[in-house]
């Protein structure tokens, strides 16, 4: 999948490894970015510096502490923001609450960054990050964000309900211990805060070893500890779909449990069963197809075998190719599926099926540059290099700024192409835009290089520039 671009649902419950070379460039800005906040009071480019970094890898913690602790100190540690800081970034707030809405949960973080460039103590939006990066699996950021809002605001007995659940989970009873009974003191009557003191309290004592086998404490305990497993959730869950088999939100609410636990085939196997007797319902397929993805996608991200995970690879992008096709079936007109489709199309080299896909997707303006990005690669691939180099040029003007990692692919395939068409001005116009924005970018600085030895000895013509390939590495 194309950088910055989301599955048409878009809740990502795993983060796949970043490619190394993105690695290494984030931490180059993250090394840039921790000496100016250590040597000036430049907060506003290390703001910059530092959202790119969590853009660019949201599950890295050190990255998310460095923005928020920088944005401590441009407002003097007030607890409060910047003046006004309620009415400002309305823009975000909005966006923010919808996407928390429509669990697409990196645009949660995404736009929860912006909101806090102007009040880093904002608690709902501090919330709505760790509910986010907890549907992601970054549970270490999910205690971050928590632990943020409640130094925002101690005794919210909200916030301590969700810290004190958070901290419980991960075993740190004290500080869990501490939150509950806030809570409890700003709600007397609260028994979930009674009976979770009561809990972690006896598991406290378990975890320290003050109970021996025999002692009648950990009996009761023992006993306790097995009637609450006979409760699970998911038993709870099983039994209602054994009473009532034909009531689909339970099959809906424990697949979407088995993905938070990352059992992918669990969950794949009970939204198999909830389409069948639901007579072929298209938003149960829908979720269905999404888990299967998940699972080929979980799949590859644990193979170590090169051979195994280049078979499940393949197999990952058939399956997209088919859950796109299907999704453009059911909805003609809708052109970011039609985006989907056409990119899936150029990762399986059909070519001439991409560019029909794309060139309907181009009509979308929130696309319209990579869209004419993947036409370029397409064009590319089947020779027609003047046509792939006019949409490149394209791609460059339409692609935004903020939209980094595209813009500068298109620049670097624009400049390559035209160096191979020995086209010497134009290569040189793009590559020295693409060394403007990072001079370290795959190997800008050689093909510069090349082009100046070209001016000084033109009749050598320079070696041969091969055009470059369609890049798979950027595809999700």
């Amino acid at each position: 999948m194309a950088p910055e671009e989301r599955t048409p649902e878009g809740k990502r419950l795993v983060r796949e490894p970043l490619a190394p070379a993105k690695q290494h460039r984030l931490e180059k800005v993250f090394e840039h970015a921790t000496k100016k906040l250590a040597a000036s009071t430049d907060y506003e480019y290390t703001t910059e510096l530092l959202n790119q970094c969590v853009l660019g890898d949201p599950a890295n913690t050190n990255y998310v502490k460095a923005y928020v602790e920088n944005l401590y100190r441009k407002f003097g540690n007030n607890k409060k923001g910047a003046p006004l800081a309620a009415f400002k970034e309305r823009t975000s707030r909005s966006a923010l609450k919808k996407a928390l809405a429509q669990e697409q949960w990196d645009d949660v973080l995404e736009q929860g960054l912006k909101v806090l460039t102007v009040n880093p103590w904002d608690v709902p939006t501090l919330t709505a990050m760790a509910t986010a990066s907890a549907k992601c699996g970054d549970w270490e950021n999910e205690l971050y964000y928590l632990r943020a809002a409640l130094t925002a605001n101690p005794k919210d007995p909200d916030i301590n309900r969700l810290c004190g659940v958070a901290l419980g989970e991960r075993g740190q009873f004290d500080q869990a211990i501490a939150c509950w009974h806030r809570v409890e003191e700003a709600r007397p009557t609260d028994e979930e805060a009674l009976r979770n003191i009561s809990v972690l309290t006896e598991r406290r004592a378990r975890s320290r070893g003050d109970f021996g086998d025999d002692d009648e404490v950990a009996k009761k305990l023992r006993q306790r500890d097995q009637q609450l497993e006979e409760q699970t959730h998911e038993q709870k869950l099983l039994k209602k779909i054994l009473a009532e088999p034909n009531t689909l939100a339970n099959y809906l609410e424990l697949s979407q449990y088995y993905l938070n636990e990352e059992r992918y085939q669990d969950s794949e196997n009970l939204l198999a069963k909830a389409y069948e007797i639901s007579n072929g319902d298209v938003d149960i397929r829908e979720k269905w197809e999404d888990s299967q993805l998940r699972r080929l996608r979980h799949q590859v991200s644990l193979t170590k075998d090169p051979a195994e995970k280049k078979k499940l690879q393949d197999q990952y992008f058939q399956k997209e190719l088919e859950v796109c096709k299907n999704r453009v079936e059911r909805y003609p007109n809708n052109l970011a599926f039609r985006y989907e489709l056409g990119y899936r199309y150029m990762l399986t080299k059909q070519y001439n099926e991409a560019i029909r896909e794309l060139q309907s997707a181009k009509n979308d303006p929130r696309r319209k540059g990579v869209c004419m990005l993947a036409l370029g690669q397409c064009f590319q691939q089947i020779k027609q290099y003047r046509l792939a180099l006019s949409h490149y040029d394209l791609a460059i003007q339409e692609i935004p700024d903020r939209d980094a990692d595209n813009k500068k692919k298109a620049l670097y395939v624009a400049g390559r192409l035209a160096l191979h068409l020995k086209n010497v001005e134009v290569a040189e116009k793009y590559l020295t835009t693409l060394a403007g924005l990072d001079f370290t970018y795959k190997d800008v600085a050689a093909l510069l290089d090349k082009i100046a030895h070209m001016r000084e000895n033109p009749e050598s013509g320079g070696p041969k520039e091969s055009a470059p390939q369609v890049d798979h590495s950027d595809a999700d």
